[in-house]
């Protein structure tokens, strides 16, 4: 059961007048799931009848197997219904309890409006989506999480069919509305364009490639780490049910991990999943592999899919069922139970 904020706390958190927890830099790398839910639905929409936000139960089990973050997918028209308005109460009130029950089992949030760069179908960055609003949007959210180090901003997922330097802009109108407006320290995950796969971030797509164009994105803070998603199937969507590019996706999270060396920056992987074939479990360990050797570059990891409402038959769900784990689960645990202080700690989120 949801026991809702009240909207004289919500009020309060809005108006910046309500002080958020303050936490020491972590020292673990995110392992983390995308617990998938509250973006679903028609825009507006009712909760728990169109959308949901994750339960109890499902954060338990996820906290108990071990992850220490959740990346939280929700609508941004349904938490700000007006461009440049102020943020819904109601909706906000959802968000910010799910963020505390998060919390309370000792995992980190990762914000994620999961809008593909868009707002009522509109591409930020046109007329109908200025940068300006982009830029409120985050002004507003971070002011309520401000310098909290267990939230993370996520910029938005996977913007596509866009030239990247208009989304680099609105990227950099974000990111300064969060540092000058916001007064927020916290750490901004950066995604690409073309859905921001890691197999194609050197690859020219609606302009120059995300590796060459994201290289005019600014952070005041210089708090940042680009986000990429990878799936193993024909044409990495994770739409196919398969595992055919296995190989191709982890040599692409290797060469993305070359990049970040080479550049001086550092990355997330936001997104990856398989079905339960045995030979996707081989590719899926070795994709965690690339990620947990390579520490001082990656933030870590968030696997897609799990939420209350995900079918028992979507291939990448690791939801578990009233037989007990998925497979996938599996693969994913030598990561999980790496506790010690040597294992567990992540110097690309240490030593910035």
């Amino acid at each position: 059961m949801r026991i809702p904020l009240t909207k004289k706390l919500v009020a309060l958190a809005i108006a910046g007048l309500v002080a958020q927890p303050s936490f020491a830099a972590g020292t673990s790398c995110f392992r983390g799931i995308n617990i998938s839910g509250a973006e679903f639905g028609q825009i507006g929409g009712r909760v728990d009848h169109d959308y949901v936000w994750p339960s109890t139960k499902t954060l338990d089990y996820f906290a108990g197997k071990g992850f220490n973050t959740v990346r939280l997918p929700f609508q941004w028209e349904r938490l700000q219904p007006k461009l440049m308005g102020r943020l819904d109460e109601d909706e906000l009130s959802h968000l910010m309890q799910t963020v505390e029950l998060i919390r309370a089992r000792g995992m980190k949030t990762i914000l994620d409006p999961h809008n593909y760069a868009r707002y009522n179908g509109q591409l930020v960055g046109s007329t109908a989506v200025p940068n300006a609003a982009f830029a409120d949007f985050w002004a507003r959210l971070a002011r309520l999480y401000a310098n909290d180090d267990q939230v993370v901003f996520g910029l938005i997922n996977e913007p596509n069919t866009m030239p990247v330097a208009q989304w680099v802009e609105a990227a950099n109108a974000a990111a300064a509305a969060i540092r000058q407006q916001a007064k927020a320290n916290n750490l901004i995950l950066v995604p690409g364009t073309a859905w921001t796969g890691a197999h194609s971030w050197m690859t020219p797509i609606d302009g120059e490639a995300n590796g060459v164009a994201l290289g005019n994105f600014r952070d005041p803070a210089n708090n940042f780490a680009f986000e990429v998603h990878q799936y193993f199937d024909d044409d990495f969507s994770g739409t196919k049910g398969n595992c055919s590019r296995a190989g191709d996706a982890v040599q692409a999270v290797q060469a993305f991990t070359d990049w970040l060396k080479a550049n001086g920056h550092r990355g997330m992987l936001g997104e990856f999943g398989i079905p339960t074939d045995p030979a996707c479990l081989a590719g899926l360990r070795s994709m965690v592999e690339v990620v947990e050797r390579n520490k001082d570059v990656w933030t870590g990891w968030t696997y897609w899919v799990a939420g209350d409402w995900w079918s028992p038959q979507e291939p990448l769900n690791i939801q578990p069922t009233g037989s007990g784990d998925r497979p996938q689960l599996q693969a994913l645990l030598p990561a999980l139970r790496d506790l010690s202080a040597e294992g567990s700690r992540c110097p690309a989120l240490d030593d910035r």
